[in-house]
């Protein structure tokens, strides 16, 4: 029997596996890998050379369907049909879209068949549902790999798990769900002025990394106003890290967004917030593509 699909009567968005993060694990930090815990304070950005080609690297996905599969041969399962695209900027005096991908895939139990549709082609993946985020980042961690070697340095949307190993590389990230520093350290970050940082710090979870705060220019409302933490593989040797802290003090700030341009300013960098749009512009229109697996299921 063919594979038969009938797709959800419910918006996507109501039978989504929750998007809250997983408790964070016990977490080790070492303070002292810079400059000694009690020496801590806010760093001016240095006089560092700026990187010939800056590649910033972003992701988006969108779940664009439920469904429930069968095919006569195993009982009645879920699936979840779901859209992503990775791309990346290169800036080197002007910023400009370097590449883009884009991947339609059908999540499901068991052995699921490829989908065709108007809106493209739905790859099986015969796994859980909870596998969307992990595809995600595996097509940003494809994107940059293909980009790395040509940057002087790249810039990744979110930590840089999973991409320690690309050089030049450091993950970007804009939200803080954990506050790993404690007394002076802490203290340091809420001192820090437009274009400071902290010093490099490093910390384990189910990884290790290097990592730093630096705060991008723009109103301070409270203590952690425009602040971003980086990350930095902890392979480096301290001299290579310490001088990509101060790149990224030097560099970062001039592309932060301003707050009547973008919700999400500072923080939301101007290269990272246009290839978002243009991301979602080649996910293509969500009802559109509702209406094509709608046909497709008949």
């Amino acid at each position: 029997m063919p594979q038969k699909v009938a797709i959800e009567s419910w918006d996507p968005d109501y039978g989504v596996p929750s998007t809250e993060q997983a408790e964070e694990p016990d977490v080790e930090v070492d303070a002292g890998v810079e400059v000694p815990e009690e020496r801590w304070g806010p760093m001016p950005a240095q006089a560092e050379e700026r990187p010939g080609v800056l590649m910033f690297i972003d992701g988006v996905r969108r779940i664009d369907a439920n469904a429930w599969l069968e095919d006569g041969r195993s009982p009645v399962r879920q699936g979840m049909f779901a859209s992503f695209a990775a791309g990346a900027v290169r800036v080197v005096h002007q910023a400009h879209v370097d590449r883009i991908e884009v991947r339609r895939v059908l999540f499901a139990p068991g052995n699921p068949e490829a989908f065709a549709t108007r809106a493209g082609t739905y790859e099986p993946f015969g796994v859980a549902s909870a596998v969307v985020d992990a595809s995600s980042s595996a097509l940003q961690e494809r994107l940059a790999a293909s980009v790395a070697d040509d940057a002087d340095l790249v810039v990744v949307d979110g930590p840089l798990y999973r991409r320690q190993h690309l050089p030049r590389t450091i993950g970007y990230v804009k939200t803080h769900r954990v506050h790993y520093l404690k007394g002076r350290p802490a203290e340091t970050i809420a001192a820090l002025a437009e274009g400071e940082r902290t010093p490099v710090f490093r910390f384990r979870t189910s990884w290790t990394r290097n990592a730093w705060y630096l705060r991008l220019p723009g109103p301070k409302a409270h203590a952690w106003s425009g602040v971003v933490r980086m990350e930095a593989t902890a392979d480096l040797p301290l001299d290579e890290t310490v001088a990509l802290a101060n790149l990224t003090a030097a560099v970062l700030p001039r592309h932060a967004s301003k707050p009547h341009k973008d919700p999400r300013a500072p923080q939301n960098l101007y290269p990272i917030a246009g290839l978002e749009r243009e991301l979602r512009r080649r996910l293509g229109d969500a009802l559109y593509v509702e209406r094509a697996l709608r046909a497709a299921a008949g």
